[in-house]
C-alpha cells in the first residue's frame, strides 16, 4: 500500500489542530491528556471518566496481557501508558502525525513504548498485533468532499490494513464520531459545523455510521456497537470549562483568537452531541 491510496487529511491539516501547543492542550485536557470522549459514571472527574474509557476499549479489544499491541492515532500516549502500566501489555506501538504528540510521548523513555510519526498506510510490522486500538484518529481518514463511494473505500482500505496486522480472532476496537441521524439542521447549527471544519479540523469529513459498517464487512465481524454522543456532550463540557477557568493563561500562550475558536468547537461540539447532530461510536470488531 503506498501513500498515494490515502484519501484522509494531509500531515499539514492534522498538525494545525494537534500542534496548537502540548502546554496549550495540558491547560483543560485531564492529567493525562486524553483528548478524546470519556465514559461517564455517576460522580466521575474527568480523569476518572477517561481511564474508564480506556480500560472499556482495552477489555473489549482483549488487549490487557497481550504481547503486542498498536495504537493507530496515539495521541499524548495515554491509551499506551495505560496498557503498559495497568494492563501489563508487554509493548505498544503508537502511530501519529503530531511531532508534538511523538515528542511528549518519547520524553517518557519507556522501553515498553514505542512511537512513530507515521501514517497508518505506511506502517508495517515483521508480527502480527495481538489487538489494535484507534480513538479519535478516523475522522481524518477521508477528505472533506469526497462522495460517499469514497469515503467507503478509504475507510475499507484502513480496515483492510488493520485486518493484515492482525491474527485471526484477534480485536480490533474503535472509537469515532460520526454524524447524527435524522435530526435537521438550522441554519445557525449548520454554520458552526462548518466553522469546526474549516478553521479547527480542515480537510476532515466526519463518516456516517453506515459508512463505517459497511466499510468493514466481510474484514471483520462486528461484535458491538454504541453511540455515547451524551458522553461526548459532557467530555466537551469539562474540557470547555476548564479552558475558560484558564483563559489567561491559554492567550499568553496561544492568543485570543485561538483561544476564542476553541471555546466556539467545544461550545457548539456540546451542544451538537446533545442534540443529536453528532453521534460517538464505539465499535469492537473481532478479525474473521
Amino acid at each position: 500500500m503506498t501513500t498515494e491510496a490515502y484519501a484522509g487529511a494531509s500531515p499539514d491539516a492534522v498538525q494545525h489542530h494537534y500542534d496548537v501547543g502540548n502546554a496549550f492542550y495540558a491547560l483543560w485536557l485531564d492529567e493525562t491528556m486524553t483528548y478524546s470522549c470519556a465514559l461517564w459514571a455517576t460522580g466521575d472527574t474527568l480523569e476518572q471518566a477517561q481511564s474508564r474509557k480506556l480500560d472499556y476499549l482495552i477489555d473489549a479489544s482483549s488487549a490487557a496481557g497481550a504481547h503486542r499491541v498498536l495504537d493507530i492515532g496515539c495521541g499524548w500516549g495515554s491509551l499506551l501508558e495505560r496498557l503498559v502500566d495497568v494492563h501489563g501489555v508487554d509493548h505498544v506501538t503508537g502511530l501519529t502525525l503530531s511531532p508534538a504528540q511523538a515528542e511528549a510521548i518519547a520524553a517518557r523513555a519507556d522501553e515498553r513504548i514505542e512511537v512513530h510519526i507515521e501514517n497508518w498506510v505506511e506502517h508495517s510490522s515483521e508480527e502480527p498485533y495481538d489487538a489494535i486500538i484507534s480513538i479519535g484518529a478516523f475522522e481524518h481518514f477521508a477528505r472533506f468532499g469526497l462522495p460517499r463511494c469514497e469515503r467507503i473505500a478509504a475507510y475499507r482500505r484502513f480496515f483492510r490494513r488493520c485486518r493484515e496486522l492482525l491474527p485471526p480472532g484477534s480485536r480490533f476496537a474503535l472509537q469515532t464520531i460520526a454524524k447524527g441521524g435524522n435530526i435537521r439542521l438550522d441554519r445557525r447549527a449548520a454554520r458552526e459545523l462548518r466553522f469546526v471544519a474549516d478553521r479547527i479540523f480542515p480537510e476532515s469529513e466526519l463518516p456516517w455510521a453506515s459508512e463505517v459498517l459497511e466499510a468493514s464487512e466481510k474484514l471483520f465481524e462486528l461484535v458491538s456497537v454504541r453511540n455515547d454522543a451524551g458522553d461526548y456532550a459532557r467530555t466537551c463540557g469539562a474540557w470547555l470549562g476548564r479552558l475558560r477557568a484558564s483563559r489567561k493563561d491559554a492567550m499568553d500562550l496561544v492568543g485570543a483568537q485561538t483561544v476564542d475558536d476553541y471555546e466556539r468547537y467545544l461550545n457548539a461540539s456540546v451542544e451538537h452531541f446533545r442534540n443529536g447532530h453528532l453521534a460517538l461510536l464505539r465499535c469492537v470488531y473481532q478479525r474473521t
